[in-house]
Formats: structure tokens, C-alpha cells, sequence
């Protein structure tokens, strides 16, 4: 394995059910590194708004959401459900909430030792000086059709067109919003998964961020 810094941050980026964080979690055990998914911070906020009867569409609601995410248990099935899902993705669009998750995710990138962290904005905002950044990413068919698989498989029916469309509507907000777009870093490596199974993904992976250090050194 390359020398490593003695702080090595990895960023994981890439839409969702692309992989991402199958990936960011395998780097986490190989370089014995922290991981953070801050998906399911957003996804706690939005967990948080539905609780107390928030409006999604209401920013300062949103926020008022981000005070309450400490008495989320991260655990709770209910974050991964798809309600949850389709809620984070309208309050991750709106920039106060983004300030507001913003210091806690800098300050686990910046941590002794380092870390690794996936979302959607790690390689351009959270850490945009990460050592090495990965763009992970896969067809909207092929995303379908792990998430309708994951979803199925938890005993909850789905019509695999619905969850197609979802897909497609989440790329859509978390690319056009105006707060942190979901897009590439310019400096980072991408990783398409649609072809690839979970150990060649990771495999992958491991391969491009041993690059990106030997451009680092």
C-alpha cells in the first residue's frame, strides 16, 4: 500500500443507490479510517420534521429540524425508509439547512487521523482538499433496480417504475439545486458502478485512491 499522509481524508460523492456508500464504508475498514455517512444527517433532519409535523416546504421548519436530530436514534429503521429518503432530498436543497450541518461534518473530516466521509458534496464543500475524491456513480436503471431490490427485500412493496421515477426526480433536485449541487470535483476520480459487483466496486475503488496518493507524493 502507497505511504499515506498522517491525516488521510477520503471524499465519496455520487446520487443515490449508486454504491457510494458501500464503497466510502469498505475504504473506511481498509485504511482504518472514521466514516461518516452525512446522508443520514439530512436524512434525520427529515426524520425530525416528519415527527413533530413540519412542512417540507418551509426552510425555517427545515432548520428548526436540524435542533432535533441529536434525539434521532441512527439506528431508527425509519431513516432508511423511502418517506424519509424523499423528504431529505427537498431539505437538503435549501442552503440554511446546509449551514447548519456544515461545521459538524468539516470537523469529523478534520479529525487526528483522518476520515472518510460520503454524500453528495464532500469533494467540493465539506472537504474540498481531501486527499483523494471518488465520484460514484451508475446508471438511473441499474440504481432502480438495487433500490427496488433493498426496498423489497425489507418486506415492503414497490413498483419498480415508481422507484425508477424517484430516482430520476432525486438527480434532478440534488443537481439543480442552487446550495451544493450534486456534481464531480474537478479533481476527482470516477467510478462507474452499473457493471460492477461489490467486491470489484470496492476493488475499484481502492485502486483509484492508491492512485490518487501516488499523484499526491
Amino acid at each position: 500500500m502507497t505511504s499515506r499522509p498522517d491525516n488521510l481524508v477520503i471524499a465519496v460523492d455520487g446520487p443515490a443507490a449508486s454504491g457510494k456508500g458501500t464503497v466510502a464504508k469498505a475504504l473506511s475498514r481498509h485504511y482504518g479510517l472514521p466514516h461518516m455517512d452525512t446522508g443520514m444527517l439530512y436524512r434525520s433532519v427529515a426524520l425530525s420534521l416528519w415527527r413533530f409535523g413540519g412542512d417540507a416546504g418551509n426552510p425555517f421548519e427545515a432548520v428548526r429540524a436540524v435542533d432535533e436530530i441529536g434525539n434521532i436514534d441512527p439506528d431508527d429503521e425509519e431513516l432508511r425508509s423511502e418517506t424519509v429518503g424523499e423528504l431529505a432530498s427537498r431539505v437538503s436543497a435549501y442552503p440554511a439547512v446546509r449551514k447548519a450541518l456544515l461545521a459538524r461534518q468539516q470537523a469529523f473530516a478534520a479529525q487526528p487521523g483522518g476520515a472518510v466521509l460520503d454524500g453528495r458534496d464532500i469533494g467540493t464543500v465539506i472537504a474540498p482538499d481531501a486527499h483523494a475524491k471518488l465520484f460514484v456513480t451508475a446508471s438511473a436503471q441499474v440504481r432502480a433496480e438495487r433500490r427496488h431490490k433493498e426496498i423489497t427485500g425489507r418486506g415492503v412493496d414497490a413498483h419498480f417504475e415508481e422507484v425508477l421515477a424517484d430516482i430520476r426526480a432525486r438527480d434532478e433536485r440534488d443537481a439543480g439545486r442552487a446550495a451544493a449541487p450534486l456534481v464531480p470535483a474537478q479533481d476527482a476520480d470516477q467510478l462507474d458502478t452499473s457493471e460492477l459487483g461489490v467486491d470489484d466496486a470496492i476493488a475499484a475503488a481502492i485502486d483509484l485512491v492508491e492512485a490518487a496518493l501516488v499523484r499526491r507524493s
